[in-house]
């Protein structure tokens, strides 16, 4: 039987039949031999197979696999499967069709399928494992094997043999009407290679199909839906999540720590199980110098080329030891791209290598940059190629199908942070001088990107702007001595293009490296130096590090008045910083005092149309409506407007901060329609000119919301600070200022609408964070506190309330003083309380717009 296969498959395959059978007379005598002894054997086995059918369902099998040689029963599985619960459902949902298992080199795809191939031993089905290795002769046997235990008649083996039948199509006939299979076909890396003859798997015409009565199983580096056709389910396999691979280190070594540093190293490890593997499999032994989670993750720093990045000695010779090895499991790919032409694939991954460990925009990697860098010729398809072959095998990701992220659309790609690592670490091994060539034409290209991005006029520039922001700190360390200015003006220039898109996070790295490094090559009195302080100082807050701000203003102030003098346009720069930190940090009556000089001497210094002075107006007024000073407020913002307006254009931002800010001052006065008119005009204009994710738009739409509470309009207002929530948590994070003035305005709103108890599950969860985050005496934390009293007496939990009020009282007089309106507001709400009213006065912060 086993010979009958073999020599049909064998003659299927290469279809180059044997010199006696093309002598009619003796091929006919030999058929008729090998017929009587095939059906002697297979009576034989069925009588086998009779007796042990109910102890040993697949006895039969095995015996065939063991005749053919290798092994077609799956893998025994070493450890629990971890983080993969979804695609083993998905799997085992399956009761017919094809599946394909994909993703880069030691992302687990064999263990997946064996853990799907066990659990359909279990439920009763016929299991075949079948490893691909790169011979079609062979998978042909190893199916028709598979056919032959699924019952294939022996006449349509002799249909095929005889050419009557094809013999792809007889074993498919038979897997396609017999149910209650899983056949897995491991590692097929090279699908193109499949046949028979150069039949595309996507055409469903060769050895695998789609059109199976059970489940054809398939994993593969390979991820491109293209090369499977439409009718595969294809499960692209992710990086493990961080509790995920913590309980795999676990697992393997149960003594090496607590749960957080093992979640700490598979971070560091990026997920991936087959490190994750190695280190679990390095921790359990008793003799390793490294004996901890910490520890290990502590040795990757400096031992990485002993650890994770050892090369093993066989792994060159064998691809079942390249496959388990972290070093060399993505030389295989990259080899396999080499053979299919993409020769530009590994000196690409290579170069993206060097690079930090986040997105890389698109438009970085150019064919000159190859060229330059390597020496190789590289054209604009070959580029694409490099690429597209590199995605296709899963060692780089690039934005899905139907649109990206919102924070970065425009096209990047990212490597895998450990395939980013062996790779840099490889070429720094393996070729240490062209390294160094390598990085200054990457410095030069980076410097070029980066004039290329800020010269595009609007914002269109913005997304780039902010993917190249985390590759420059590297360039700014490797700078010479004489290059060093270059590389700072480069870093300063993006940074200050990152601050007009509002990117703070992306601003303070850079930031950051620019004041170190100016500290270390200028002197911390350089004006330079002072310059680039002043700019940190006010990202920090930005980001509502307001603390930091101050100080870092306040000693920028001190330093610039003794070095440049106290009229010196940067001293009146640093003047009115510190007051707006001031006023952040809810000393509102220092703010007003300073700003009030500063204009004073700008007007006087620079003229009363100098921007910067409109600036110090615009904080004055804001400064002033912080104390309750609404009308002055108001006046002032109206003035700024109209100067604004003539001198900058209706469109410039500080313009539509102007307008936003006379709203917001309107609105205090109780001019509710002009205020939401103002608003909604600007939010239109923010949306167009700054982008919808822009924080002042994010402001600016709070703003009309509240504006839209006023109105009595709840449920817009609801619907509104919900949106705003949602995109500044995403934007700006769960603990900055703004967020929690979100959080506390939509309980507001919900506490307009009578949901009342929503509302005080967010006000007691702002209370709670912004007395972390700004203080129990800022002005801001008052007002949550007074709010959440408000809401208690709402439920009818009056002396709860009454407490908070008279405590808040207290606070109020003894920081805002007596006359404040929030002072007034608290006395009010405190006399409610305590008089058991149903329903408490609202008190609503609106946050000012400061630029």
């Amino acid at each position: 039987m086993v010979a009958i296969l073999v020599a049909i498959v064998t003659n299927y395959v290469t279809a180059n039949p044997p010199q006696w059978a093309e002598n009619t007379p003796v091929a006919w005598s030999v058929f008729g031999i090998l017929a009587v002894g095939s059906l002697g054997l297979l009576l034989w086995e069925r009588r086998l197979a009779g007796a042990e059918e109910s102890e040993q369902p697949v006895a039969e099998l095995r015996s065939i696999a063991a005749a053919g040689g290798h092994s077609l029963n799956p893998p025994g599985a070493l450890a629990p499967v971890r983080g993969r619960e979804g695609e083993l459902d998905q799997i085992e949902r399956l009761a017919r069709g094809m599946v394909v298992v994909c993703g880069a080199g030691g992302l687990g795809k064999t263990t997946v399928a064996a853990e799907a191939a066990a659990r359909a031993r279990a439920a009763g089905k016929v299991v075949v494992w079948i490893r691909w290795r790169e011979d079609p002769i062979q998978l042909a046997q190893d199916l028709a094997y598979a056919a032959h235990l699924l019952g294939m008649p022996e006449a349509r083996l002799e249909e095929a043999r005889t050419g009557r039948a094809s013999l792809v199509d007889a074993v498919w006939e038979q897997l396609s009407a017999v149910p209650g299979w899983l056949i897995v076909v491991d590692n097929v890396d090279s699908p193109s290679r499949i046949g028979p003859g150069s039949e595309q798997v996507a055409a469903y015409r060769g050895w695998l199909r789609a059109e199976g009565a059970g489940v054809l199983l398939v994993t593969s580096r390979d991820t491109a839906p293209g090369t499977w056709g439409p009718g595969v389910v294809l499960l692209q396999l992710e990086p493990l999540a961080d509790e995920a691979g913590g309980v795999v280190l676990r697992d393997a070594a149960p003594h090496a720590g607590t749960p957080s540093e093992a979640e700490a190293l598979a971070v560091r490890l990026g997920g991936l199980p087959l490190a994750l593997n190695a280190a679990g499999s390095y921790l359990s032994v008793p003799t390793s110098r490294h004996r901890t989670f910490t520890a290990y993750q502590r040795a990757l720093d400096v031992e990485f080329g002993d650890l994770i990045g050892a090369v093993h000695p066989g792994a060159a010779g064998d691809p079942e030891i390249a496959r388990q090895v972290v070093r060399h499991t993505w030389d295989l790919s990259l080899d396999q791209l080499h053979r299919d032409g993409y020769t530009l694939a590994r000196p690409v991954l290579q170069l993206l290598a060097l690079l930090e460990p986040a997105p890389i925009p698109r438009t970085l990697i150019t064919p000159a940059l190859v060229t330059e860098a390597t020496g190789l010729e590289a054209t604009a398809a070959t580029v694409d190629g490099a690429l597209a072959g590199l995605h296709q095998y899963g060692l780089l990701s690039a934005p899905r199908t139907g649109g990206e992220p919102a924070e970065l659309p425009v096209g990047h790609v990212a490597l895998h942070p450990l395939v980013r690592e062996v790779t840099a670490h490889t070429l720094s091994t393996t070729q240490p001088n062209p390294t160094g060539t390598w990085l200054t034409v990457l410095n030069q290209h980076l410097t070029q990107a980066v004039t290329d991005t800020v010269s595009i006029p609007g914002r269109a520039g913005w997304p780039t702007a902010r993917l190249l922001a985390r590759h420059l700190p590297e360039l700014l360390s490797r700078a010479s001595p004489q290059d060093f200015i270059t590389a700072r003006n480069t870093l300063d220039t993006l940074a200050s293009t990152l601050s007009d898109a509002g990117a703070a996070a992306e601003e303070l790295l850079l930031r950051r490296h620019v004041l170190d490094a100016e500290t270390r090559h200028l002197g911390i009195d350089h004006p330079d130096t002072l310059t680039s302080r002043n700019s940190l100082a006010n990202v920090l807050g930005d980001l509502g590090e307001y603390q930091q701000a101050v100080g870092m203003h306040r000693q920028n102030l001190t330093d610039r008045e003794r070095i440049l003098g106290t009229d010196h346009p940067d001293t009146l720069t640093s003047r009115s910083n510190l007051a707006t930190a001031l006023g952040d940090l809810g000393e509102y009556q220092q703010a007003v005092g300073i700003h009030r000089q500063n204009l004073t001497d700008r007007e006087r210094i620079l003229g009363t149309d100098h921007p910067d002075t409109l600036l110090v107006r615009n904080n004055l007024a804001t400064a002033l409506g912080d104390l309750g000073e609404y009308q002055q407020a108001a006046d002032l913002y109206r003035q700024n407007l109209t100067d604004r307006e003539r001198i900058l254009g209706t469109d410039h931002p500080d313009t539509l901060a102007s307008r936003n800010n006379l709203a917001t001052a309107l609105g205090n006065l109780g001019e509710y329609q002009q205020a939401a008119d103002l608003h909604r005009q600007n939010l239109t204009d923010t949306e167009r000119i700054l982008g919808t994710d822009h924080p002042d738009t994010l402001l600016s739409r709070n703003n009309l919301a509240t504006a839209l509470s006023s109105l009595g309009e709840y449920q817009q207002a609801a619907d509104l600070h919900r949106q705003n929530l949602a995109d500044r948590e995403h934007t700006l994070g769960t603990n900055h200022p703004d967020t929690l003035t979100s959080r506390n305005n939509l309980a507001t709103a919900l506490s307009s609408l009578g949901e009342y108890q929503q509302a005080a599950d967010l006000y007691r969860q702002n209370l709670t964070a912004r007395e972390r985050i700004l203080g129990t005496d800022h002005p801001r934390t008052l007002a949550s506190r007074s709010n959440l009293a408000n809401v208690l007496g709402d439920l009818g939990e009056y002396q709860q309330a009454a407490d908070l009020h008279r405590q808040n009282l207290a606070d109020t007089e003894r920081i805002l003083g007596t006359d404040h309106p929030d002072t007034l507001l608290s006395r009010n709400n405190l006399a409610e309380a305590e008089a058991g009213l149903a329903h408490a006065s609202t008190r609503r912060r609106r946050m000012p717009w400061r630029r």
